[in-house]
């Protein structure tokens, strides 16, 4: 139980290895999920990021963050950093300065060297790590790191991320003492059709009732739809500035909860900061890389062999000794930017991400389903029928999951076929296009209602003589290859929030209106003799929730009343701007 300067104590678990004739590195990994199991004589079977820093040798530190399972205190959900801390003030940053140091004095056979690590909220603790400001600190990882609980996880553009409403139990249920026990549960919602359990909820205000006010995190977002203080205040990316400690990103590129962060931790270290500053992203799903799987299969689409095992043996382990173990002064034999291109199925290397060697091309949403470098002079829509009480589903699977990853690249043929979702697409392409940045749609829409969201999928559509795995061992039985629409990106706008995040407005009845929508980066390559497809979409249900169409000041106190069918256009001179490699 190692004290914070404000007197609550957090509890650690430290694993050190037998052989004292040398000294280690501490390796550090602060959670909110629990250190299990617990006891003297309990021990993990498998510690540290990967089996390689395990095997060699380092110091293996997990702690409980302030406020969850065996620590002390109380817990604030992605606590607000303070830049200019007095007396005794605390943040994660102070708590992780103050177990540094513990650490550092009272472990024996410690080299003095820290470095952190972590997945996904563990991420997040570690991007904070590198503002402690401590000397002892000399790398870290964050891994699909959270930046900003508005664009990670439960939201996304100001749209509620449904599917992870259960979700909210792990992160909002307080506690009083120490527990080795968890103390919240997840609703019981009675079906495994997670799609039906929704629509047959209606409103948000009717999942009240399988939560109380004592989970503070959904009532925090329930009062707080707008990108407003709260939210702002909790963000970690705007104080990522003079970073010392060197820094190695990764993500996953159908991460379905954390792409914002990673990419945006990256980048605004790159922009503020002089430090080695290093990112990853391979053809995985959420935390894939610290897993130990052969064959790596994302839905349908399988990538490759041994790609977790390449990146913990040839990237990570390097990375953690050289920062170290090693001279830290001298140069890492690691690339800037180490990307894998899922449409070619390969690694490839970059000095910079996205790369220098970049342009951006626009194609234009025409009528008929054309998707072209030029648009038509002419004012063309492309029109739909939007009803919030027949959602278009974000996948055809409709089992309950706690966090969605096969529908990253799942097959769209479903959607495509729905008079709700518009499609446009290029001809056959007659040579290989390669996106290697981020996607910018740039739509001008009109709507009968006051309020709609705006969902905008990217995606390859094989050729037709591509066949199926005789064995089919990871695609679907229902599914073949052939003309597979395989999902390359996809988000989504709360269309209010189309000027700000923070000021909502409503939309003019049929008036003609602008709204640009960021997608991630990605790196993939469009192969010869495919397509390229955008799905337009006012619905993508259950993963985000339904709209009513009708403008409200609070989405969570809508009425049933409120949600009503709408018609949709899309104007051709709508265009949707790519990051291409030369």
């Amino acid at each position: 139980m190692i004290e914070m300067r404000d007197g609550i104590k957090l509890h650690t678990t430290i694993y050190t290895p037998k052989n004292a004739s040398k000294a280690y590195p501490i390796l550090l990994k602060r959670t909110p999920y629990s250190c299990k199991p617990y006891g003297e004589n309990e021990f993990s079977e498998k510690i540290g990021p990967n089996k390689y820093l395990m095997e060699e040798g380092n110091i293996m530190v997990y702690q409980d963050v302030r406020g969850r399972w065996n620590s002390e205190g109380v817990y604030d959900n992605m606590r607000a950093f303070i830049p200019n801390k007095t007396g005794t003030q605390t943040d994660e940053a102070s708590d992780t300065y103050d177990t540094i140091e513990w650490l550092i004095n009272n472990i024996d056979n410690n080299n003095g060297n820290v470095g952190t690590y972590g997945i996904s909220y563990p991420g997040f603790y570690a991007t904070y790590s590198v503002l402690s400001g401590h000397p002892a600190l000399k790398a870290a990882s964050p891994q699909a790191c959270i930046g900003d609980f508005y664009f990670d996880d439960f939201i996304h553009n100001g749209a509620f991320l449904l599917s992870y409403w259960r979700a909210t139990s792990v992160f909002g249920y307080m506690k009083e003492t120490p527990t080795t026990e968890a103390w919240y549960e997840f609703p019981d919602i009675g079906t495994e059709d997670q799609y039906q359990f929704f629509l047959d909820a209606g409103p948000l205000s009717n999942l009240d009732k399988y939560y109380d006010e004592d989970n503070v995190f959904y009532e925090q977002i329930k009062a707080h739809p707008n990108y407003d203080e709260f939210w702002q205040s909790r963000g970690i990316i705007q104080h990522l500035k003079d970073i010392k400690p060197a820094t190695l990103i990764v993500g996953g590129l159908f991460d379905a909860e954390d792409l914002y962060g990673p990419f945006n931790t990256y980048s605004s270290i790159e922009k503020n900061s002089d430090n080695f500053n290093a990112v990853v992203f391979g053809p995985w799903s959420h935390g894939d890389w610290a897993r130990t799987k052969e064959r790596q299969v994302i839905g349908n689409v399988y990538f490759g062999d041994n790609i977790s095992d390449y990146f913990q043996k040839d990237i990570e382990t390097p990375f953690f000794n050289h920062f170290l173990k090693g001279d830290a002064n001298g140069k890492v034999d690691l690339p800037e930017a180490h990307m894998f291109d899922t449409g070619k199925m390969e690694w490839v290397s970059f000095e910079t991400w996205p790369p220098a060697n970049t342009s951006k091309e626009s194609y234009f949403m025409q009528p008929y389903e054309r998707l072209t470098k030029r648009a038509n002079r002419m004012i063309a829509t492309s029109d739909f029928v939007s009803d919030p009480k027949k959602p278009v589903p974000y996948s055809e699977d409709i089992k309950v999951v706690f966090t969605p990853r096969k529908f990253m690249t799942d097959d769209q043929r479903f959607a495509a076929r729905r008079p709700d979702v518009l499609v446009f697409e290029t001809e056959i392409l007659e040579d290989d296009i390669t996106l290697a940045g981020d996607i910018l749609a740039k739509l001008n829409v009109s709507t009968t209602g006051t309020a709609a969201d705006w969902i905008v999928k990217v995606i390859d559509v094989f050729p037709p003589d591509i066949e199926t795995p005789e064995d089919n061992e990871d695609v679907q039985d229902h599914l073949k290859l052939s003309n597979y629409h395989m999902l390359v990106r996809s988000e989504t706008i709360r269309g209010r929030f189309r000027n700000s995040m923070s000021s909502p407005e409503p939309f003019v009845p049929n008036k003609k209106t602008a709204v640009n929508l960021g997608l991630q980066d990605v790196f993939h390559t469009f192969k010869k003799g495919h397509k390229i497809q955008v799905q337009i979409q006012s619905t993508f249900f259950p993963y985000i929730d339904a709209n009513p169409q009708t403008y409200v000041d609070n989405i969570f106190e809508a009425k049933e009343e409120d949600f009503k069918a709408q018609t949709h256009k899309v104007y051709n001179d709508s265009s949707i701007e790519f990051t291409v490699l030369k």
